[in-house]
Formats: C-alpha cells, structure tokens, sequence
C-alpha cells in the first residue's frame, strides 16, 4: 500500500475539531459503574473458550518529579518508599487475575507504563517479572512484545541491561524537547546527554525496537526550535517517532496550570510545527503509521500496516492483534472479550479492594453487537487507512451500505473533499486524508451523536 502523507493546511483547517483517539471504542466517555467485578469475572471466565493469548499491562504511577504539561494518571513523589506497598497489591491482583484465564494462555504481549516504571529498584523490578512469570505464561524465546516506558532520567546502562535480562524487548524514550527554554517552562530538565546515553545502551544491549517520543504545541516552541530538536533526533536514527500534539487542558489536569499559555504557540504555529515535522520526516524516509506515529519502512509496524495487520489497544500501535488485555494497577483499563474495565483510580480506593480480596475494577462497558461492529471499522481504518467492505460484511452478517446508510452520506462529502476514496470493494483514505483519520473514524462513533465532541482533544 501507499505510506504517503500529504499537508493539506486549508484541508486540514477546515476539519481541525476535538475527538477521540480510539484507543478503544467505545471510549472512555462511555464506562460506567453498572459494570462491576462480578461482570468481569463472567467476561473473562468465558474468554477461556476461545483461549485468545493475553496482553498484561502494568501501571506504575509514580514519578520523582511531575512534568507541567502531563495528562497522565501519575503520583508525583521523592519517596521511593512508595513503590513497596503498591507492588504488593499489584502482586495480590496479579493472582486474583490469574485465576480467571486457562495456564496455557500465552503472554503475547506486555508493557510497564506510568508513571515512571523505573521509579522502582532493581531488585523490585526483578521481583515484578519474577512474581508475573509465577502466575502467567510468558515468552521465553523473545517473541514476545514486551515493552516499558524510559524516562532517560531515570536509567543507567545497568537499567537497561537488567531491563532486557527480564525480557523487555521494545522501549520508548520520553524527550518532548531538547531546548532549554522550553524544558524550564515545562519542567522536565533532561539533556541531549541522558537521552543519548540510553538509547545507546538500549541498541548495545539488543533492544528489536527503540521510539522516541517529542511533543510539539508547548511552550516557547517555534518551527525552528522544533527543527533543532527534530534535526538531533534524526543524527540518531531512530526506528520509531512519536511527535504528540499538546493539549492544554488545565481544567482537567491541574499540573498544566503552571503552565503559562501566553507562552504557548498559536494554533497556527502549531498546524506550522507538524507541517514541517511530517516533511522532513518523510524526506528521511518515515511512513506516517497514524495517529502521531512515523516509523522506517522496515519497522515491523510499518510492515504489518501495509500487510492488513496493524493493531491498536490502549498501549498504542502494535502487531498482536486478537490478545485479552489485563489492566493491573490503580486507574488500568483491560480489554477483556468484548468489554473494557477500568480500576480504581486512588491508590486508597485500590488498596481497599485489593485487601478486601477484590479486584479493583470500578467501572466498565459490555460490549453490543453494534459497538463491535463499529469498533471493527474504527479499528480498521485508524490502524491500515482502508477497510474491505465484503470482509465485514462477511463476519458480521450485514449488508455494509444499507447498515451504515447515514454513514456512507458523510463520507461522501469526504470524498469530495479528498479525505478518501469510495468505491466497491470499500474505503480508501488518501494521502491527505490520513492526519485527519480521527474525522473519518468519527463518522462511525454512533456515541458522539449524544457526547459533545469537545469532551476530547483536538484531532490537530
């Protein structure tokens, strides 16, 4: 398939509205406390029947110090002495969780977020592998996609090797930005040293996949600022880019309030930053993925992209699609059949649950047969910009055009306006539609027609 991304500013200006990101359908907007533990525990005892493998994500919400402009569930604190009592409850989880899937289901896929994942110790994060080894099967021959999250400030060359030793094999690198002014406004001080230096031991020490993440819309950036940060990030060579958008959302996030939005580029100088960064990506020979992801060509997401195969969960774009996800840890979401379940979202009303002998989960949504059908398509086109229409029609029993009616009516403005094509066989997102897939998905979102829109970011 065709990679290729175009700038279309007028396209772009005309369609820059706030929606959601799919990292589920339906979204978050959509849980609810009706779903309770007793309805996870039916929907994951049934997923046995099927033996689908498993995806475990771990959240640790700590940080030593909290970055202004995060949007995170995170716990900002010095005292290390924190991580004890969590990892504990985290490991009584881990068991209650177990005994709900068949030992035989495989650990595709695993990935420690934050937070800061290695807030904790060494020995704590031996512990932490050891203890999910105890109680699920996982990879021993680095198949496996095993990922965590690096603050380089927190890492040495002994952390990344002990890292691969446990069996991670992929890894993102937070940088944001190299710019100083910028790093002060934001409060993350981190040099171009710290950065290098864990990227070298990661690449030293085997890791298949390395991505660094930056964030453009922040305070003080310019195109040219972001130039100078994006120029030494490619001297690097990464396989990976993230280049996420800031929202500035300081009613919902109260570190973004110490923000000062005088300081923040206009919405003009951003849709400016992301132009520039989108073509000189491409002139180094990225694909744009979708949804503020650029890899090489040869990069295993961008292989399974123009394969039909590319996934998207909670822990973003991914190659293990069809995996149950186990949310462990306070405020994780799994995916788990066809539901999405969320924890409790204070380390108090966790703990509480997890002394108690529950499992934690607060709140959730089953799944009907038109939320997956919906999610099928959503899923389709923010991961591989095309969709087979005889293939869903196929697996869900449906005549596509007659069932989407009103959908096909919108799309048909799209067209017109160069987003995609329509044909036959089905929808094609064109090249200068693709930074605007969140548009197009929208249309299949039967839930924003009573949820305003503005409840999510920008899709720019």
């Amino acid at each position: 398939m065709d990679q290729s991304l175009i700038f279309d500013l007028e396209l772009i200006k005309r369609y820059d509205t706030s929606g959601p990101r799919y990292t589920s359908y339906p979204t978050a907007v959509q849980f609810h406390e009706g779903f309770g533990e007793e309805d996870y525990r039916r929907v994951a005892q049934g997923t046995n029947v099927s033996a689908r493998p498993l995806s475990l994500y771990f959240h640790i919400p700590f940080c030593d110090t909290v970055c202004f402009y995060c949007g995170c569930n995170k716990i900002a604190t010095k005292d290390r002495g924190l991580a004890s009592p969590y990892l504990d409850r985290v490991y009584k989880e881990m068991a209650l969780q177990a005994e709900l899937f068949d030992d035989n289901r495989m650990v595709d896929q695993l990935h420690w977020g934050g937070g800061t994942p290695t807030f904790i110790s060494h020995a704590q994060m031996t512990e932490l592998m050891e203890t999910t080894r105890k109680h699920f099967k996982l990879h021993d021959d680095d198949s496996g996609e095993y990922s965590i999250e690096i603050d380089p400030r927190e890492v040495t060359g002994e952390t990344v090797a002990l890292l691969r030793r446990l069996g991670f094999n992929r890894m993102s690198l937070g940088v944001q930005d190299f710019e100083a002014q910028v790093q002060k406004a934001v409060n993350r001080i981190q040099s171009e040293q710290e950065t290098m230096a864990a990227l070298a031991a990661a690449r030293k020490e085997g890791f298949k996949s390395i991505s660094l993440d930056l964030i453009y819309g922040l305070p003080h950036q310019t195109v040219d600022s972001f130039a100078r940060t994006l120029e030494r990030v490619l001297a690097v060579d990464p396989d990976r880019l993230s280049i996420f958008n800031y929202a500035h959302l300081p009613e919902m996030f109260k570190p973004q309030r110490r923000i000062n939005e005088a300081d923040l580029p206009s919405p003009a100088a951003k849709l400016d930053i992301l132009q520039m960064t989108a073509e000189r990506l491409q002139s180094a020979g990225y694909v744009y993925i979708g949804m503020d992801h650029f890899a090489k060509p040869d990069d295993e997401l961008a292989v399974a992209q123009r394969e039909g195969k590319l996934y998207r969960n909670f822990q973003g774009y991914s190659t293990h699609a069809g995996c149950d996800l186990i949310g462990l840890g306070v405020t994780s979401i799994g995916m788990v059949g066809d539901s999405y379940s969320q924890n409790q979202r204070t380390l108090d009303a966790y703990y509480a649950s997890i002394d108690a002998g529950q499992l934690p989960v607060f709140r959730g949504i089953e799944l009907d047969a038109d939320d997956v059908l919906r999610r099928a398509v959503i899923t389709r086109l923010i991961c591989n910009f095309d969709l087979n229409k005889a293939q869903i029609e196929q697996q869900y029993k449906i005549d596509f055009n007659d069932y989407f009616k009103v959908e096909m009516e919108t799309l048909r403005d799209m067209e017109r306006d160069g987003l995609l094509g329509l044909d036959d066989a089905g929808i094609h997102v064109a090249a200068k539609g693709r930074l605007l897939i969140r548009n197009i998905c929208m249309v299949f979102d039967k839930y924003l027609r009573h949820t305003s829109a503005q409840r999510f970011s920008k899709v720019i």
